[in-house]
């Protein structure tokens, strides 16, 4: 990203805070309306010319997008769904790539096939940030977000070893079968063992750190320092990023609480201003894109998006569907353990493969000229699809899912039996708390006050009762409430009067600011006690 200026910068940014916090607000998809922004933002006389640069992009925002990405998912369900995670993320990125190249060559010869396959290779991944948020506003049931979180933090790695090799082929260095499977299997392989490699040392310096401030820096540094590690090597720093991140947030449970909440506060915020941040350059680019391109009638440029829209759309049901039913019908074993899955799964993890801004940084570092110094063959007319299809597929496909989720006939969520679990969950956990506690207070240096220790037995018993209690009946019929959410609104007013004091304090002189700041830090961290709680 090439920034005039300063203020361009804050511009970026706080324009697309605003029109994502707007999204939130009104429950719209915030990708979607961050792209359309950006289009008309780019039309509006006096708008600084964005160019994105995919040095900043790939190094510097893919990372930290997709360690927290990674420390979200659930390893557990990544594993369990393995094969299907496998099979889109590895499998349907190579098919995507091949069968787009050899289309799109068909379809405009002036594409040669080398060329062809690096335009395939850029538009294969679909995008981890708008499929995932779709599917958690849409209420996908559980097992096809983990699928589509589980492809989304990996395919960019193989695109990104395809378009190298089809890259090699395009700029004059030649191409063999060997050497292409050789890089491959040096980005996936290598990428794993670094992450492997770097895994427990980070989380053994991690667990270690007791100051909130070196703790958070050093969450934020490491995405960056398993890309650098990576690519040092010529292996995949997105593989390496994934493989950390998803350790880390496995053991996350061994990080001191409070640093645990202020770490997962700094990656939401982290998150939220890089992703509305490239979603809006996705649609300020068309200026760029736009005044590069000569020489192609309008009715060409539309009928070529609308065919290699279309055969991309049509290219994920090709795999999904096969994918998904032939382990079942090959294997004897896969049918007994995984039954037959429904029509379902594979309609929407075809429907779910919007593109976004990887497609575009990787498509902006196409080199301008070839090995002998040549024009790279069609540069403009490859950015200018690349662009097309992202928009496409955001627009056609990001648009419509949610109404398709809501016409298919999906499993809807059953919150009775998740609340059942969540209760037998607390329960044991409670339970093995209370014998801990009586262990400890056995020792007659633990003993302390009546009142304090029954103090703790009851903060047990509610936490083992406030599941069970969501399950009956409301103590109010005009608010609702049952006991449990009574006690957490009274706790939050309660909690909320003693900051007014506190501050009324400070206003008289009673109480420095040193002093109130400690004091309300404690308050809030009670309060977050209790929205954890709720959750």
């Amino acid at each position: 990203m090439s920034l005039s200026s300063p203020s361009a910068l804050f511009l970026l940014v706080a324009g697309s805070t605003a029109v994502a916090g707007a999204a939130r607000r009104y429950r719209l998809s915030a990708p979607l309306l961050l792209v359309v922004a950006g289009l008309l933002a780019s039309e509006v006389p006096g708008v600084p010319d964005y160019t994105l640069d995919p040095g900043i992009v790939l190094p510097l925002v893919l990372p930290p997008l997709l360690y927290s990405s990674a420390q979200e998912a659930s390893y557990t369900s990544i594993r369990a769904n393995l094969r299907p995670v496998v099979l889109l993320s590895v499998g349907y990125v190579l098919f995507s790539t091949v069968a787009m190249g050899l289309i799109a060559h068909a379809l405009i010869p002036a594409i040669p096939l080398p060329v062809a396959f690096v335009l395939g290779a850029v538009i294969a991944p679909p995008d981890a940030v708008a499929a995932t948020a779709i599917a958690r506003r849409v209420g996908l049931p559980s097992q096809l977000v983990s699928i589509l979180q589980g492809e989304s933090l990996v395919n960019d790695a193989t695109a990104i070893t395809a378009y190298r090799v089809a890259l090699a082929a395009a700029v004059g260095e030649g191409f063999s079968f060997g050497s292409a499977v050789g890089e491959f299997l040096l980005a996936s392989v290598g990428g794993t063992a670094v992450g492997l490699a770097l895994m427990w040392p980070l989380q053994w310096l991690r667990v270690r750190l007791g100051d909130p401030l070196l703790s958070n820096t050093f969450s934020l540094l490491v995405p960056f320092a398993a890309y650098a590690a990576a690519e040092a090597f010529d292996a995949s720093g997105v593989i390496a990023v994934v493989v950390v991140g998803l350790y880390l947030g496995h053991y996350a449970n061994c990080v001191d609480f409070a640093l645990r909440l202020q770490e997962e506060a700094v990656w939401r915020m982290v998150s939220f201003v890089l992703e509305s941040a490239v979603f809006a350059l996705i649609g300020l680019q068309l200026p760029v894109v736009v005044r590069q391109l000569r020489g192609y009638s309008v009715g060409e440029l539309t009928l070529w998006t609308v065919v290699l829209l279309v055969a991309l759309i049509a290219l994920r049901f090709v795999w999904s569907w096969p994918a998904t039913y032939l382990p079942s019908l090959l294997s004897r074993r896969v049918r007994e353990r995984e039954g037959r899955p429904s029509w379902t799964r594979p309609a929407v993890v075809s429907w779910a493969g919007m593109r976004g801004v990887v497609s575009l940084a990787v498509a902006f570092s196409i080199p301008l000229t070839t090995h002998d110094g040549a024009p790279f063959p069609e540069r403009d007319l490859v950015l200018f699809l690349v662009f097309a299809l992202v928009i496409g597929t955001l627009l056609v496909q990001g648009l419509t899912l949610p109404a398709l989720v809501r016409r298919l006939p999906l499993p809807p969520p059953d919150p009775a039996a998740q609340t059942l679990r969540e209760a037998q969950a607390q329960y044991e956990a409670s339970t093995a708390a209370e014998a801990r506690l009586d262990e400890l207070l056995r020792d007659p240096r633990n003993r302390v006050p009546e009142v304090l220790e029954s103090r703790l037995r009851r903060m047990l018993e509610r936490r083992r009762n406030a599941v069970w209690e969501r399950m009956g009946a409301p103590v109010h019929e005009a608010t609702g409430e049952s006991v449990d959410s009574a006690y957490r609104r009274l706790a939050r007013e309660t909690l909320d009067a003693e900051r007014r004091a506190l501050v009324a304090q400070r206003g008289t002189g009673r109480v420095d600011d040193e002093l109130l700041r400690r004091l309300v830090r404690r308050l809030d961290f009670e309060e977050a006690l209790v929205e954890h709680t709720e959750e």
